[in-house]
């Protein structure tokens, strides 16, 4: 009994102790929108937010339209793909596409850090999504009639029942989001290496346009996944090649070499302009028009996206009897789609110079898709050429993706019923040229075998198992491959820690006017450089380079230099105790003794290009000594 009471006495004095300002500072943790919206700056920052917003509206009511077909990030550049094409791959109907573009991003505004990083429907979680709702309410023998009606936005009981599995799996991938937050596994974001991820989403990405093939070719086929699914796509089409839709064929390369050509063309002139083109949404409002007048849909046969309904819908609960056989998928979601969307926040951090919290992403994107899915949304994250968009147009804070979702308010409300003789051939093609960035990546197997042939195995077997099953297959077997390599190179784990680092400081000057006085800083590493320890090894570098940075300290003493070669060889000799005065034109050398580093894979090559980078923004000459295989970074850049 007196054990109880002591314990609740503890509790109570905890709660005692906590003081306004922790609270505020936990509110100001977990909704960074308290950050920054006090002291946004309305006179320099809303007109650019303002056009930024405009155009990603655009392309989010192209991009997030078409979900009437089946089938289905990191590194590469994308183009700006609509998401009216993204939602084709939910299998469900276009309006939902529509809500995936509003309901997520007001979310993510509100718990996300990263101020450039546009939400709402992504081709991977599609795709994924899309697995469960072909399995759990296949279209084959499905009795789908406009009069079968649920009474809800005037769709029938098959496309509820549609949408409701796709809701459910993003309900339980943001379940399982937040609970990864809660358990704080954004810190071991560590073991998703660039190959692995550059391998995952090349692979999701083929998948993508594989099941555009049939919208391209205007064929009928059945919905076909699984495990080598991919290649029974292709043997399909050719079996059944007599089936192709010349009319449909035409449109289609019509449309990509549009889009190709002015693509290409807002690119090559996207610094003397400051708002591109949007190709997609005149081609969409093209070729709409055209079909409506030519009456395509009836005389040649052309499938269209049909008729989309008006108004936000009510929230209701998405189908709770089917989480059970929505696990996979939702894992799925919650991997790939987190993934892709941490290394969108966190270039755009490293761009614009401000930090990501890992977790706090879990959990910005955990709510994103749970709150969402209230509200008929299917699984959403960041997708690339959207994100690509704001940096184009110069957005400054997450005001731009607001304004895109106002926008998109008045679409849902007025505009929408007019895109019901968009051409789903058009839709493909848009597709199928937006994901030419992530196609792109295999331009990287260049560089992987030229700094670790393991790197570039792991690239192809990852993306060989990716397509041949999953995106989120093969992500977990690239995270695996990558474990088991790196624990059968080093034998020991010792030899990933950083305890063997040694920092040595002095200062000298060749002349005696004090402005050739150079404060140099060398760091001895004795441990390999690899995915486990490279981000370690960066902070700590850089705590190294921020210590005592203001201040002019004595050089080390004379046992110091005699410990260290390379300090008596660069000092010739004549590193003594005395102090000297400082000077603000003091140079900062920073040396990177290299003896030790006796091994790195790509990921510690590019955080050493990333230190060589942030030094030079803080005017730090970087030198590195004693390089073994380092002539492998050079071929590299």
């Amino acid at each position: 009994m007196a054990g109880a009471e002591r314990r609740r006495s503890t509790v109570w004095g905890k709660i005692r102790a906590v003081r306004c300002e922790d609270v505020k500072e936990w509110c100001v943790r977990r909704l960074p929108i308290l950050e920054w919206v006090p002291i946004y700056d309305w006179k320099e920052n809303l007109v650019p937010d303002a056009v930024s917003g405009m155009m990603l509206a655009i392309q989010q009511v192209t991009q997030d339209e078409q979900t009437r077909g089946a089938g289905y990030l990191a590194s590469g550049q994308s183009q700006p793909t609509p998401g009216l094409a993204f939602a084709a791959l939910s299998s469900v109907h276009p309006v939902f596409g529509l809500y995936g573009s509003f309901f997520p991003v007001i979310i993510y505004a509100i718990f996300g850090m990263g101020r450039h990083v546009a939400t709402g429907t992504f081709a991977l979680t599609s795709l994924i999504s899309a697995n469960a709702v072909e399995r759990l309410v296949p279209s084959t023998g499905t009795n789908f009639t406009a009069n079968n009606n649920s009474g809800v936005l005037g769709l029938s009981e098959f496309e509820m029942q549609r949408i409701g599995v796709a809701a459910a799996v993003s309900f339980l991938g943001g379940i399982i989001q937040v609970a990864m937050f809660m358990l704080h596994l954004g810190h071991a974001t560590f073991l998703l290496t660039e190959p692995v991820i550059s391998a995952m989403t090349t692979g999701a990405a083929t998948h993508v346009v594989t099941s555009q093939v049939k919208y391209l070719l205007g064929m009928k086929m059945p919905y076909i996944s699984g495990p080598l699914g991919f290649f029974h796509i292709y043997a399909y089409i050719f079996e059944n090649i007599r089936s192709v839709q010349l009319e449909a064929l035409l449109l289609s390369l019509l449309s990509v070499v549009v889009l190709v050509l002015v693509k290409e063309l807002n690119e090559k002139f996207q610094r003397n302009i400051k708002i591109v083109l949007p190709i997609d949404l005149v081609l969409i409002i093209a070729t709409s028009t055209a079909c409506c007048y030519a009456d395509m849909e009836y005389v040649y046969g052309l499938e269209v996206v049909g008729h989309i309904p008006q108004g936000l819908p009510p929230p209701k609960l998405p189908a709770m009897n089917v989480l059970s056989e929505v696990v996979t998928e939702a894992f799925g979601v919650a991997l790939v789609g987190y993934v892709a969307s941490l290394a969108l926040a966190q270039s755009s951090a490293k761009r614009f110079k401000y930090t990501v919290d890992d977790n706090q992403e879990f959990l910005a994107h955990g709510l994103s898709n749970v709150i969402p899915s209230f509200f008929f949304c299917i699984p959403s994250a960041a997708a690339m050429g959207r994100t690509a968009l704001l940096y184009s147009t110069g957005a400054r804070t997450q005001v731009a993706c607001l304004i895109s979702c106002a926008l998109v308010l008045v679409v849902i409300y007025t505009i929408g019923a007019m895109l019901y003789w968009l051409p789903m051939c058009v839709l493909a093609s848009i597709i199928v040229v937006g994901l030419k960035g992530m196609l792109m990546q295999f331009r990287d197997l260049k560089k992987y075998w030229n700094v670790d042939k393991i790197d570039w195995s792991i690239w192809v077997t990852t993306y060989m198992f990716t397509i041949c099953f999953a995106a989120n297959v093969g992500l977990l077997y690239g995270v695996v491959c990558t474990i088991v390599i790196v624990i059968f190179r080093f034998p020991r784990a010792k030899t990933l820690n950083l305890k063997n680092m040694k920092e040595v400081e002095y200062k000298y000057k060749t002349e005696e006017n004090c402005e050739s006085l150079k404060q140099v800083k060398i760091v001895t590493v004795s441990n390999p450089l690899v995915f486990l320890n490279a981000r370690k090894f960066h902070a700590d570098l850089m705590k190294i380079i921020q210590k005592d940075g203001t201040s002019s300290q004595a050089c080390e003493d004379v046992n110091k230099c005699e410990q260290n070669t390379l300090l008596c060889s660069f000092s010739n000799g004549s590193c003594h105790g005395e102090s000297l005065q400082p000077c603000q034109s003091e140079q900062r050398v920073l040396i990177l003794d290299c003896s030790g580093l006796n091994f790195f894979d790509y990921t510690g090559v590019s955080m050493l290009l990333q230190i060589y980078m942030d030094c030079k923004n803080r005017h730090i000459e970087v030198l590195l000594a004693c390089c073994k295989e380092i002539q492998q970074v050079q071929r590299t850049e």
